[in-house]
């Protein structure tokens, strides 16, 4: 008998079980990876069209400005940014920061 067997006495006879036995044998069936590069394909995806999350502070030396200016200049004119929280907390994102640039940059010329 193998280690991994189990005896079952019935009326006198012993049997032996060899659940144990095949499930030692074979190996464990893996997860298909298709899910985990799915959902990595979709994100890349959303970061290739917004880019990096940013901070005020990220933000206002991409611009090349004070974070008070982001706040109080730049969110009025139109600066796009995600609100985190009640708190405040703002977020931007780099291509959509650098594309406000490039329009307000062509607004200008005459």
């Amino acid at each position: 008998m193998h280690a991994t067997g189990r005896e079952v006495r019935r009326g006198g006879s012993t049997e032996t079980l060899g659940i144990l036995e095949d499930s030692a044998r074979e190996p464990r069936a893996e997860l298909p990876e298709a899910l985990p590069e799915a959902a990595e394909r979709e994100t890349g995806a959303v970061d290739q069209a917004l880019g990096k999350p940013l901070g005020i502070r990220e933000v206002a030396t991409l611009i090349g400005c004070s974070a008070w200016t982001v706040r109080q200049q730049c969110l009025r004119q139109g600066l796009p940014h995600f609100r985190a929280s009640r708190s405040g907390k703002l977020i931007f994102y780099r291509n959509q920061v650098v594309c406000w640039l490039i329009e307000k940059q062509k607004e200008r010329r005459w």
